[in-house]
């Protein structure tokens, strides 16, 4: 459950970033419309967040067209433009909600997932797998009830193996929904990140490990016993 950032100004998008990174969101960044739209064709985002004012025109223009397409995906509009008729001009043409700048990043963290949680009655937000729960709007992991410590890292990571439990997911696939397509990585960075998340699984009793198939990639599965 990837979220796309539509927003120019490189010091606020990282900002937003971090935020929902810290939340156990992983998030991609565009710059433009234009580029927001390139990277539709290659991901399946779950939410857009959306600047009105991008360099090649209104955010706005952006959500009419998707609209116009048929596609349904909630938009968060970020505006510095805070009159009444603005805020309605916004949510008549297709954004689900609307926040003005400047804004508490707690206030956009809660708009997000409050759209997320209504999205759910078409999306599983929450996945299982033995005495393994992952909860994605409490952004939680457990076993058997019980709350497992996760970094930001380990819960993406869980998350992209947890949406298609029992099937390899690539590796590059892994890392792209893990880290995000723009992320500096080192080459052994992956299993780095495997090995730590295994040893959380292990410690907190799972009986659902992270199986490697050599060569290809990685399936989150029930452990087996000899």
């Amino acid at each position: 459950m990837r979220i796309g950032i539509i927003e120019d100004n490189q010091r606020l998008a990282g900002i937003l970033r971090d935020a929902l990174e810290a939340g156990g969101l992983p998030v991609d960044v565009y710059p433009s419309a234009g580029a927001a739209r390139y990277g539709m064709r290659q991901h399946d985002y779950a939410l857009l967040v959306v600047d009105r004012g991008l360099p090649d025109g209104d955010g706005l223009s952006l959500i009419r067209a998707l609209r116009a397409e048929g596609n349904g995906i909630p938009c968060l509009v970020l505006t510095a433009r805070d009159a009444i008729h603005d805020r309605v001009d916004g949510l008549e043409n297709g954004a689900d909600d609307y926040l003005t700048k400047p804004f508490a990043l707690e206030e956009l963290l809660a708009r997000v997932r409050a759209m997320l949680r209504r999205r759910s009655q078409v999306a599983p937000m929450c996945f299982r797998l033995g005495r393994l729960s992952i909860d994605v709007n409490a952004v939680q992991v457990a076993v058997d009830g019980q709350p497992v410590a996760c970094t930001a890292g380990e819960f993406r990571l869980l998350l992209a193996l947890s949406e298609r439990i029992g099937t390899v997911v690539t590796h590059e696939d892994l890392t792209d929904k893990a880290f995000g397509p723009f992320a500096e990585l080192t080459p052994n960075s992956l299993e780095v990140a495997i090995h730590r998340l295994r040893r959380r699984l292990r410690e907190a009793g799972s009986d659902a490990n992270v199986v490697n198939h050599r060569g290809v990639g990685y399936a989150l599965a029930l452990a087996t016993t000899d």
